[in-house]
Formats: C-alpha cells, sequence, structure tokens
C-alpha cells in the first residue's frame, strides 16, 4: 500500500515539531551564558539533530508496520548486542558507560533498545495463543524486558531502566491484562515503602487481604501476591541497610529536599524557585536569572522544564502541557481502531515511553519524583533522545495512515 501524505497526522506531527522548536529556544537561553563557546552552541547542534531526527522519521513514516513485524526480533537481539558492547567499549561519563562515541557525537543503545523492546514484545503479545492471564504469557514478556533491564542497569542508569518496566505494564494492560493483576503484581513496590513503620505495613497488609477477598485473582495468584508483599516488607530493613550512604541521603532528600539544601536538594530547590518565580507569563525569553547566574543545574537537559516556567511562566508551562496532552490523545485514539493488533500496541506503546518520561520529568523538577535524569521529550538536549522520540512519532503516524491493514 503506498503511503498518502494526505493520510498523515499532520496535526500530531505539528505538536512534535513545535515541541522540538520550544526545546532548541529553551536550549539557547539555558547556555546563553555558558563558559565556553562549545557550550553556548548547544542549541545549533539540537538543530541539526532535529534535522537528523526528522529525517528518520520520513523514512519510518514510508515504511510498513509488517516489515517491523518481521524484524522485531532481530532488532531486539541487536539491541541486546549493543547493551553488551557498550558497557566493555561504551564511553564512561560521570561513572557511567552509556554511550558510544563518535567524536563530538554519542549514540546511547538504550533508546535504541526502547523501540527494539517495543516491536518485540508488540509481536509476542499480538500472535501468541496464550491467555492473558497466563503465567507463561506474562513470564515471556517479563524475560524479554528484564534482560535489557538488567544490562542498563549495570551501565548504571536506573531512569531509563524504569521505561521498559512501565512499557511492559502498558502493553500488558492495552493486550487485555486486568489492572487488578497489575495491580497485584506492583504490590510489593507498595509493600516496601509502608514497610518504613510497621504501623502502616500492618495496615497495608490488611487493606491488601481485603483487596484480594473482593477481586478474587485466584488462589495461586493471591498467594502468590501476599508471599511477596510479606517478602517485600520484611527485606526492607536489610535493603535499607546495604544501600550506600549517596543512596540513602538521595531518598531521604527527595521527600525532605530541605534537609540538604546544599547538597541533595539543592538541584530540586533551585527548580522550583526558578519555576515559582515567574509567575504567570515568566521573565522574558534570556531573562530567567536562576539560569543567568548559573544557580539552576542542568537546565539544558534534565532541568529545563524549571526555565521554561520561569521565562514563560505558568503560560509558556501549560502550552507545553497541551501540547503532550494532545499527542497522548492521539495516539490512543490511533491505538484504538488500528486493525492491526501489532500496530495497536506499537502506538500504544510509543505513546506510553513518551508520556512516562514526559511526567517523570515534570514530577521531577516540581519535586514531585526523584532526580533519574530522564528527558523532556522533544525539549531536552540531547541528540539520540530527540531521534527516539521522532522516531517513535513516525511510528505513530504511520500506524494512522495505514489504520485499514491487517
Amino acid at each position: 500500500m503506498n503511503l498518502k501524505y494526505s493520510a498523515l497526522d499532520w496535526k500530531l506531527i505539528l505538536a512534535a515539531l513545535v515541541l522540538s522548536f520550544i526545546g532548541i529556544m529553551l536550549i539557547m537561553s539555558a547556555q546563553h551564558n555558558a563558559d565556553t563557546e562549545y557550550q553556548r552552541d548547544y542549541y545549533l547542534r539540537q538543530s541539526l539533530w532535529l534535522a537528523v531526527a526528522f529525517i528518520i522519521f520520513a523514512v519510518i513514516v514510508h515504511i510498513p508496520p509488517k516489515l517491523f513485524d518481521m524484524m522485531a526480533y532481530v532488532m531486539y537481539g541487536i539491541s541486546i548486542l549493543l547493551l553488551v558492547l557498550v558497557l566493555f567499549v561504551g564511553s564512561a561519563k560521570m561513572g557511567a558507560s552509556r554511550w558510544f562515541s563518535f567524536g563530538s557525537m554519542n549514540f546511547a543503545p538504550s533508546d535504541f533498545a526502547k523501540v527494539a523492546v517495543l516491536f518485540a514484545l508488540s509481536r509476542f503479545l499480538a500472535y501468541t495463543k496464550l491467555p492473558v492471564a497466563s503465567k507463561r504469557r506474562m513470564a515471556i514478556t517479563a524475560i524479554i524486558t528484564i534482560i535489557p533491564v538488567a544490562l542498563i542497569l549495570k551501565q548504571p542508569d536506573l531512569g531509563t531502566s524504569l521505561v521498559f518496566l512501565v512499557l511492559l505494564f502498558i502493553l500488558w494492560f492495552w493486550a487485555g491484562l486486568s489492572p487488578i493483576y497489575l495491580l497485584l503484581i506492583v504490590s510489593p513496590i507498595f509493600s516496601l515503602i509502608a514497610a518504613s513503620h510497621w504501623l502502616a505495613w500492618s495496615i497495608y497488609i490488611v487493606v491488601l487481604l481485603i483487596f484480594l477477598f473482593i477481586s478474587k485473582p485466584g488462589i495461586i495468584f493471591g498467594i502468590a501476591a501476599v508471599v511477596t508483599n510479606l517478602v517485600s516488607g520484611i527485606m526492607t530493613p536489610i535493603m535499607w541497610s546495604r544501600l550506600a550512604d549517596y543512596q540513602k541521603l538521595r531518598i531521604l532528600t527527595f521527600l525532605d529536599p530541605g534537609r540538604d539544601p546544599r547538597g541533595a536538594g539543592y538541584q530540586i530547590i533551585q527548580s522550583k524557585i526558578a519555576i515559582g518565580s515567574g509567575g504567570v507569563f515568566g521573565k522574558g525569553f534570556l531573562n530567567g536569572s536562576q539560569t543567568r547566574l548559573d544557580f539552576l543545574p542542568e537546565p539544558h537537559t534534565d532541568f529545563i522544564f524549571s526555565v521554561l516556567g520561569e521565562e514563560f511562566g505558568l503560560i509558556g508551562a501549560l502550552f507545553v502541557l497541551l501540547l503532550f496532552t494532545f499527542i497522548f490523545y492521539r495516539s490512543i485514539k490511533i491505538a484504538s481502531h488500528c486493525r492491526s493488533r501489532f500496530a495497536s500496541l506499537v502506538v500504544m506503546g510509543a505513546a506510553g515511553i513518551i508520556m512516562f518520561q514526559f511526567l517523570v520529568n515534570i514530577g521531577m523538577t516540581l519535586g514531585f519524583m526523584p532526580v533519574t535524569g530522564l528527558p523532556l521529550p522533544f525539549v531536552s538536549y540531547g541528540g539520540t533522545s530527540l531521534v527516539l522520540f521522532w522516531a517513535l512519532i513516525g511510528l505513530i503516524v504511520s500506524a494512522e495512515a495505514r489504520w485499514q491493514e491487517y
């Protein structure tokens, strides 16, 4: 089937393009007073990466989803190989080996792995004959996901590894798994948190038992949920004692940034100050004092939303939020009416990756989530990241243009 350009979702493309241009503008502002010319030219490099990303987007749009379907497991294998290689021959920066360096350009294989895992999970879930709640079905998809997660944790990169786990849950849900099962699967995390105090944990276990009695997920699944929650709660003090001091401080600072205002809490405090000082209309382009005076850490990457809030205020922040909301809304509609089960899963997974990183980054800058280092899609500085998000938009737009295909 030949691609009809009139069938492309140009509104969705425009939304992503506007976000990308906003990102270039904010990167320029964030690095306007940087010490070196190399840093001041970040926005020019981001512009070049946008051109590359758009070319890749155009290529993906012209590739039928069936080809990605056929190549899903091959791409998954290549991604695993790259994740292994980067541990041995990757470029180490800030204690992490996450990139292949080619001169001034860096390639993060974890971004390619997000797409590869998306394809592999979508292909398996689209064609498997196993029942939706089958333990074998869930185990296979979990293994597909855990292998890259383990390799990425070795880099180490906790924030990126979480993207894969969220992707798995989104595809489980879209493939028909009941929210009750999903809630029980993640329940040990709640047990881990509640176990910080014996009374809170006791109440949580009682609530869990009541929930199991009402929902009736099955004897085996129910027993497994109780056992894993009990083990998780019992292991909490042991796991806490095994954490390094800086890891403990990061958790405690997330709960109370004022605990270490000049150290671990500095980033969150300065981010909140920058966003709050922007008011309704902001201080204006290039006029952000927190950014200009270098109080705001990593303003061109992790905390670029803080630059937006300071310079363009509530109005600018809401505009960006609306653009992301529109992308997510359109993606759900596209995923809902795709006749191809594979394409539907790919679209939903692609939208899930974008929205998860968006929510985590915004939550991080506002102090609602720990600092994880996940970039704001389309907006934060980073070539591989920008290419990834435009590739995801390409997959979504391609599925929309060919929604009638099986």
